[in-house]
């Protein structure tokens, strides 16, 4: 059996970061946008399914470094409504692999001890009535949770978000029951996903692996109308680490700071 050494330096690092990271500004809310899946598994020659189980991997592990570093709502993009497009065969193996990964975490002994709540954010009434099944289930055994929110963005399009929370409030609006003058931020936002009474608040940070430098329709009212961090950085999601990870939030915490300043 083969295992590889970490390297010394590499781990005083991010031992360095991390206690940095825990005396510095509260960085409450991390959005990820996890890009990189197919490439990553183009460019080691393995199946893109199996690109896909390695990014649920680090998904995983990223929900873990939240915890350690006192993360309070981490939001990740799973499935835009643009995935839609994707052949039939890769969306029923995305399907079934986000479904177990619900059921995984509505079971997982972490998911209670730490008191997280589970949440798909989006049009979820898009999805495979199986997977509709499994996040109403996962959802329910954590609804009582308040140690960390965990919102998993499916069937996720902002602009789209905008326009529910525009028809809803606009049918509000005609049914009387609320005035036009009443509409303010804090109305919208509680008109956004999910409508559960508890709100996905402004964004601290958010990070893009992959490559790409741009935010492809993520959260755009809570965080490019917010004063949020942007961290985009080459690796691809299956191959990102919690240095990475460490970095991207001493970058939110330096920016906060500043601006404190």
């Amino acid at each position: 059996m083969s295992f590889k050494l970490r390297n010394p330096a590499y781990t005083f690092y991010e031992q360095l970061l991390k206690s940095r990271i825990l005396s510095g500004v509260p960085v409450e809310h991390v959005a990820i946008i996890q890009d990189g899946n197919r490439r990553y598994a183009r460019q080691k020659g393995i199946s893109k399914y199996l690109g896909h189980s390695l990014g649920a991997d680090t998904t995983e592990k990223v929900s873990d470094w939240c915890l350690e570093v006192g993360v309070k709502h981490l939001t990740l993009y799973a499935f835009s409504t643009e995935n839609f497009q994707r052949d039939e065969t890769e969306k029923r193996y995305l399907f079934d692999l986000i479904k177990n990964k619900f059921a995984d975490m509505g079971r997982s002994k972490k998911t209670h001890a730490n008191r997280v709540r589970i949440r798909a954010i989006g049009r979820v009434e898009m999805l495979p009535a199986d997977l509709q099944e499994e996040i109403f289930r996962t959802e329910e055994a954590t609804r009582g949770y308040d140690g960390m929110y965990l919102n998993i963005a499916l069937a996720y399009g902002g602009q789209r978000e905008l326009m529910d929370a525009v028809r809803s409030l606009a049918r509000q609006v005609s049914e009387g029951r609320i005035r036009a003058d009443d509409v303010n931020e804090d109305l919208i936002a509680q008109h956004l996903y999910p409508q559960d009474g508890i709100s996905v608040p402004k964004v601290d940070l958010i990070i893009r692996t992959g490559g790409e430098c741009r935010t492809s329709n993520f959260l755009p009212w809570q965080a490019n109308g917010n004063e949020c961090a942007a961290y985009f950085c080459a690796p691809y999601w299956p191959e990102f680490r919690k240095v990475d990870f460490l970095r991207a939030i001493r970058t939110a915490q330096t920016r906060a700071s500043g601006q404190q300043a």
